[in-house]
């Protein structure tokens, strides 16, 4: 009671001496304000969002501290040990590793530094340069035109999800690749050979079991004949993926060179390349109904002996080079060591016979197809069906895969970026957003010690970026409120789901991230995120194959889907919609989606770009959605072909429409007034800020009686009404002294009233509220200040009071209304004095229409302007 009473008695002795100091004014006058609203049309509210709740699921974020530990697809936290160990299939692997300096954009380090490096693979170089981690990757990247090998690089980090690195590696001693039911292996070196004997024992294995039906050696090269599987219905669906296909080899590879990277460390030992699209006809028997190029590969994959490992997210990197002893021959003193070949241009290049076409399907009739697919919808044969179509572009000698690829992960950096050497004057260069199956060893979980954790992110749901964070933030609301992109990815999921459900524990498969939003260079897109647990007989081949081709590349149900595909799309998909990753040796998997994908081929670069199809798609905007995916490859495309010489090129600068001027913006003390003088500098004005009251008009005046007159005078927004700070007065001020007036908010109630107008009161106070505004006829004039704007557009309010329309002065237009015809805008006929009752500078408010409206106002609000002649 005693503080009570004392502080109560500070107060009262305080309050007459604090309004000593406060301005005079009626803080609430009313008498000219209407107090009823038109018809509130929008419930604001009609949203519910839960207070109350539940502890929810662990994120995969979550995850990651909980002793369950992620990879992300990252090389691991620290580098490996290496040494000598045993393969199961008999091989003695000694593994090197040596730290490699990492650097940030530098092309070497310091060569007495001891963790630099000179790896194998920079031998010979002139200049003797120690390399640091950037400039090894950099010189893979420019080997790779030449020579085979990969480069794969993450460059997008999203929380329990992706982590950026790299990797690469060129001139790998074993390449295995398939077309239908063949496979080949071959030496690439003579590091090569001494691998080729322990690959026929274990080939001559696999065909005792009935695998394969032949296996040749002659020469470097193993050729073998893959089985035909079992005829369906023999075996259950669970056994599918173990029939005999090109992934038996695969599989059997494994087998040989698997190792326990608890020993060793993870050393990233496995199979790298490339799953072709055709791959899913090994799993589902589908008869093709297009012709087939028959020298066109559906698997390419690289064994490699010497990587370079770099962790961006770390900061470290090292280089891991492994040596191979089989039955008493090793690859130790061997020198690693490949074929060169150089890229060819289009025009150089004698194996593409001059022939090209710019796309596989004419303009326009992508749309036949979804009308199709449509009509299957409504016949119950299909769900979704996903459609593509190829664009071609030429490449001259300038357009070097390795430029392609440096341009993309630059300007489209993505968790699979990759740039695969193939052999066969054939290339692939990609930067996929979406992963495609990816398997770890994890210790602690719910099932067994080392169960294999699989995972996938379906992407579906798309809207192309704004203009900036604001935007963005807009589309990324009508993307989640938008029921048809929503059931796109609930079909993908469900899917995939069912996918997993095949081969993992019962209870194992669980969404762990719904509808999430990923952002890329040109693109937003949903993302859901599936996990399950492998049943101990199977493993990440078994993963790989039950997922093929994710229904986000096909449909569903995805055999009818893959069917529909092969019967309506103009060209075979190649790579596209297929994978690109690491089979690892150690039982771990990690590959990505083959989008975002350019595939260059006797000089030719293809870019192919699919669309999921619902029954309410729009035809047009199908068709538009795989131009805009595709739109990011072909503009890097067609930047490496033109001739840049920006530094020559001498720079011209714009000048803005406030060069020179003065601006005197009045504070109605604000909290958005500093924003909105911000706005106004960029626009090239000098701009001083003036709070409201005598003094502030004193100066202005001053400024006029030095020679010094403003070129405008902004009346900011305010709380209260015009008459708390005299409005009438600072525009009184102008109309005398001849100065150009534009209002916010505030400022446009203090115009109507200042002309004869009157105010009224909303029945729904809009703070912080979005509303569109739309132009009237006068709004849409050359002299405007919405002059080259949209007819229509969205706007941020913070008001209460309102200019009523059918009380404004006949010297005032309207020049924009909200729909239910609240005044949003004036001008006046005669005079330079413009207004605004929403915030041009507010984030619900674009960036771009905000600076257009107050770049307009200094352009068009001048007394020496021809359409604002005023009479003395």
């Amino acid at each position: 009671m005693t503080r009570y009473t004392f502080a109560t008695a500070i107060v009262s002795l305080l309050a007459p001496l604090a309004s000593s100091f406060a301005p005079q004014r009626t803080l609430h006058p009313t008498t000219r304000l209407a107090m009823t609203a038109p018809e509130q049309t929008i419930n604001y509210n009609s949203v519910f969002v839960p207070k109350q709740g539940v502890q929810g699921v662990k994120s995969s974020s979550e995850m990651m501290g909980s002793g369950n530990s992620r990879s992300l697809g990252a090389p691991p936290p620290r580098r490996p040990r290496g040494g000598t160990f045993v393969t199961r299939g008999g091989v003695s692997i000694d593994a090197t590793v040596r730290a490699l300096r990492y650097t940030h954009g530098e092309i070497g380090c310091d060569d007495e530094e001891e963790d630099c490096y000179i790896s194998s693979f920079f031998e010979g170089d002139q200049d003797g340069k120690v390399w640091g981690s950037d400039g090894a990757i950099e010189r893979l990247i420019d080997l790779l035109d030449s020579r085979r090998g990969a480069v794969l690089t993450s460059g997008y980090e999203f929380p329990g999800r992706y982590a950026r690195w790299s990797l690469g590696f060129v001139d790998p001693p074993l390449e295995i690749s398939g077309m239908g039911d063949r496979c080949t292996i071959k030496a690439l070196n003579s590091r090569g050979r001494v691998l080729l004997q322990p690959v026929i024992d274990a080939m001559e294995q696999l065909l005792s079991s009935g695998m394969l039906s032949a296996v040749a050696v002659e020469g470097d090269v193993i050729d073998v004949r893959v089985a035909p599987p079992a005829e369906v219905g023999t075996f259950s669906e669970e056994e599918r993926s173990k029939q005999p296909s090109l992934f038996s080899v695969v599989r059997s590879l494994v087998d040989l060179f698997g190792y326990d990277s608890e020993e060793s460390g993870d050393l990233q030992l496995g199979l790298y390349g490339a799953f072709g699209y055709d791959l899913t006809f090994q799993f589902e028997s589908i008869r093709l109904a297009q012709e087939r190029n028959p020298n066109q590969r559906d698997l390419l994959l690289y064994l490699a002996d010497e990587i370079v490992v770099v962790d961006q997210s770390r900061h470290s990197a090292w280089t891991v080079s492994l040596d191979f002893t089989y039955d008493s021959k090793s690859t130790k003193g061997l020198p690693h060591e490949g074929s060169s070949t150089p890229f060819l241009a289009f025009n150089e290049n004698p194996n593409n016979g001059g022939k090209f076409s710019p796309r596989d399907t004419p303009k326009g009739d992508f749309t036949q197809s979804v009308a199709r697919a449509k009509h299957e919808f409504k016949m119950g044969n299909l769900f979704e069906a996903v459609l593509s179509q190829t664009f071609r572009r030429k490449l001259d000698k300038e357009s070097t895969p390795s430029r392609l690829f440096r341009q993309l992960r630059s300007k489209n950096p993505s968790p699979y970026g990759f740039f695969f050497n193939l052999g066969e004057d054939e290339y692939l260069v990609g930067a996929s957003p979406e992963m495609f199956v990816r398997c770890e060893k994890v210790e602690n979980n719910d099932y067994r010690p080392g169960a294999i954790r699989v995972e996938t992110c379906p992407i579906s749901g798309t809207v192309a970026r704004g203009v900036d964070a604001l935007e963005d933030a807009a589309r990324v609301k009508s993307l989640i409120m938008n029921l048809k992109e929503e059931s796109e990815l609930t079909m993908c999921t469900d899917v995939d789901r069912n996918d997993k459900s095949r081969i993992c524990e019962p209870g194992s498969v669980k969404v762990i991230g719904r509808r999430q939003i990923e952002m890329y260079s040109r693109l937003i897109h949903t993302v859901d995120h599936v996990e399950g647990y492998l049943r101990p007989e199977f493993d990440a081949l078994d993963a790989f194959l039950c997922h093929t081709w994710a229904v986000t590349v096909t449909g569903a149900p995805k055999t009818w889907a893959i069917r529909f595909v092969e019967e309506n799309e103009r060209s075979p998909r190649c790579w596209y919609g297929g994978a690109v990753g690491l089979v690892g040796f150690d039982g771990s998997m990690n590959t990505g989606l083959t989008l975002r994908t350019v595939r260059i081929k006797h000089g030719i670069a293809e870019v192919r770009a699919g669309a999921t199809l619902l029954y309410d798609s729009d035809a047009e905007a199908e068709e538009l959605e795989t131009e805009l995916k595709a739109s990011a490859m072909l503009e890097a495309i067609d930047r490496i072909t033109q001739t840049v010489e920006s530094d020559n090129v001498a720079k011209t600068t714009t000048k803005g429409p406030g060069e020179g001027k003065t601006i005197i913006l009045v504070d109605h003390e604000d909290s958005f007034v500093h924003t909105l003088g911000n706005y106004l500098r960029q626009t090239g004005a000098n701009v001083t800020t003036l709070r409201s009251g005598p003094s502030a008009l004193r100066t202005i005046q001053s400024l006029v009686d030095s020679g010094k007159k403003p070129d405008m005078v902004v009346l900011s927004p305010g709380p209260g009404n015009p008459t708390d700070f005299e409005l009438s007065k600072t525009i009184s001020l102008l109309e005398k002294n001849r100065i150009p007036g534009f209002g916010v908010c505030l400022g446009l109630q203090g115009m109507v009233e200042h002309f004869g107008g009157e105010l009224g009161v909303l029945g729904y106070p809009m703070h912080g509220k979005p509303s569109p505004v739309t132009l009237t006829e006068s709004g849409q004039s050359s002299d405007s200040i919405f002059s080259g704007m949209p007819k229509r557009f969205e706007v941020a309010r913070y008001h209460s009071l309102y200019g009523l329309r059918e009380k404004l002065p006949s010297c005032l237009d309207v020049t924009a209304l909200t729909d239910d015809g609240i005044v949003m805008a004036i001008k006046h006929k005669t005079l330079p004095f413009a207004a605004v009752q929403f915030h041009p500078e507010s984030i619900l408010t674009s960036p771009v229409h905000g600076m257009t409206i107050l770049q307009n106002a200094l352009s068009v609000l001048s007394y020496e302007s021809e359409h604002a002649m005023v009479k003395n």
